[in-house]
């Protein structure tokens, strides 16, 4: 069963770095520095956002590859 986060009960912190996330994975070129305010504000640090980012970009580039190759058909 397909399931959307923004339903689940999550705390502040982890729904800030979801909707972030996915903003990264869907509009990348319109992620704005209020974007980094609300991880700040959710308690993220700097090293913290850097990590969430390379993380997020890692996943969106290698399915990527893996789109374009065929795994998984």
């Amino acid at each position: 069963m397909r399931r959307d986060y923004r339903e689940a009960d999550l705390t502040p912190q982890d729904r800030a770095m979801l909707d972030f996330t996915a903003k990264l994975t869907k509009e990348s070129y319109k992620t704005t520095p209020e974007d980094l305010d609300k991880l700040w504000a959710v308690g993220f640090d700097d090293r913290a956002i850097l990590q969430i980012t390379m993380i997020a970009a890692w996943f969106n580039y290698i399915n990527r590859v893996a789109d374009v190759l065929g795994v998984g058909r």
